[in-house]
């Protein structure tokens, strides 16, 4: 089951979210994402949060749409969207699109996006969206869609990814080691609809964009 968690940054094009929704998902509002709910018209299942980002009216419809609010204390050691993410585990997704993770403040956009490589949220394949770019972690192999020209960075997390090998993509890599920090990774292309990625050991972050 995939969940689609709408977080509480940037969602700049909702009619092109809007078109990423699929009749089945889970939807979850972290916080503030309900307001991204609303202004698509859909109903999330769940918001979850301290609610300090939706005023009182917005809750409101949030809940005559049929929304379980479940409110947490401000004080707390998890950021909204991990509780997302956290619930989507335990409603049994294991896909998870994040609308809306990403945004002006480096810190969360950071934080959110180490969440993907958080040990007990292990099992959940996550993929933020943001403005025509997918960003997700890769274990071991991954396969690619998109098109050709399209830009593929592999971004190490965490220390060295090593025997890294792709194939689709305009330099190729052949069991390779890409270091942590480095940067040789970065703005890789595809040739055709396909790729693939696997790697031995290590973690990558890998961010499909669109060309330019």
């Amino acid at each position: 089951m995939r969940a689609v968690i709408f977080a509480n940054g940037e969602l700049n094009n909702l009619e092109t979210a809007r078109g990423l929704l699929r009749p089945d998902d889970l939807l979850l509002a972290a916080d503030g994402g309900g307001r991204h709910c609303l202004a698509l018209g859909v109903s999330p299942a769940v918001v979850i949060g301290d609610m300090d980002s939706l005023t009182a009216e917005e809750l409101r419809q949030l809940e005559i749409r049929g929304a379980d609010v479940r409110r947490h204390p401000p004080r707390k050691d998890e950021t909204d969207l991990e509780l997302a993410l956290l619930l989507a585990k335990e409603r049994m997704a294991d896909e998870v699109l994040v609308l809306g993770g990403l945004g002006n403040r480096w810190d969360m956009s950071l934080a959110n996006l180490l969440l993907a490589a958080y040990p007990p949220l292990a099992g959940l394949h996550i993929t933020f969206w943001e403005d025509g770019q997918r960003l997700f972690l890769i274990r071991d192999t991954a396969r690619i869609e998109g098109h050709t020209g399209e830009t593929v960075s592999l971004i190490p997390v965490g220390g060295d990814a090593h025997g890294v090998t792709t194939e689709g993509l305009e330099y190729p890599l052949h069991g390779e080691t890409l270091a942590f920090g480095g940067t040789r990774g970065v703005s890789n292309r595809m040739t055709g609809e396909r790729a693939q990625v696997t790697l031995e050991a290590g973690l990558l972050l890998c961010v499909v964009g669109t060309s330019q």
